[in-house]
């Protein structure tokens, strides 16, 4: 069985890269909107035997349940445990609680996914022994699935490369050879800089998302706009405040 796992950071530490952007308040109030989101799209989502949410913020876990969302409370650790090592406790609860024969792993501000890139992901872990979604932007991965759960750990936490050259370089090394690349605009776009933050409230106009909660967050409070510096370079922006 496919089970979904959803780790998210705790509340106070979220999205930490974006301050210069939101205060801490407004950075809880994008990640509960993403989740509130995600859980809407998982609802008409039925390809997994359970969907788990890890966090150790009780108002997240509190979310879960109106999705029916499996949350568990992270334990957190003095020091922090590194991202791996998150990944690697949600994974091993999978397994050992949940009997989890394949685990897919996504993350809640991939904002534009849909109910059918889920299923045709857990369709793709199934058939293969590792799926990867790069993410659009970052050379990272926005959805891994692992089949069996164990075959390979996460290198999100990799010194010298990004997650998804680490995690390809490593299966390469361990003979993997049955790897499915999910090529998806909507499943690997994600919100991690500034940038990413203009780029949504655009692409979620294009995707007719305007009733999300995330759409109606930026809509609200994003006070930038890109325009470009360079007539012949599409990726040369500056940023605005808007009138």
């Amino acid at each position: 069985m496919s089970i979904l796992l959803i780790p998210i950071a705790p509340l106070s530490r979220t999205k930490s890269r974006l301050r210069d952007c939101f205060s801490k308040e407004q950075l809880k109030d994008l990640t509960i909107a993403m989740f509130k989101d995600l859980g809407k799209t998982l609802i008409n989502v039925n390809c997994f035997e359970n969907k788990i949410v890890y966090c150790n913020t009780p108002e997240i876990l509190e979310i879960a349940e109106n999705y029916n969302l499996i949350g568990i409370k992270e334990k957190i650790t003095t020091p922090p445990k590194s991202f791996d090592e998150v990944i690697k406790n949600i994974n091993n609860i999978a397994i050992k609680k949940y009997n989890a024969k394949q685990t897919v792993l996504t993350f809640l501000d991939i904002i534009l996914i849909s109910a059918k890139n889920f299923h045709e992901i857990n369709k793709l872990i199934i058939e293969n022994q590792l799926l990867v979604c790069p993410a659009i932007h970052s050379a990272g991965v926005s959805v891994l699935g692992r089949n069996p759960p164990n075959i390979i750990p996460s290198y999100f936490s990799d010194p010298n490369n990004t997650s998804l050259v680490a995690l390809l370089n490593n299966a390469k090394n361990k003979g993997l050879d049955k790897i499915a690349i999910y090529d998806s605009f909507r499943a690997g776009f994600d919100i991690d800089i500034k940038q990413d933050l203009v780029l949504a409230y655009i692409y979620l106009k294009i995707f007719n998302l305007k009733q999300t909660e995330t759409y109606l967050f930026l809509k609200k409070n994003l006070k930038l706009t890109l325009k470009k510096v360079n007539l012949h370079n599409n990726r040369a922006f500056k940023f605005l405040k808007k009138k």
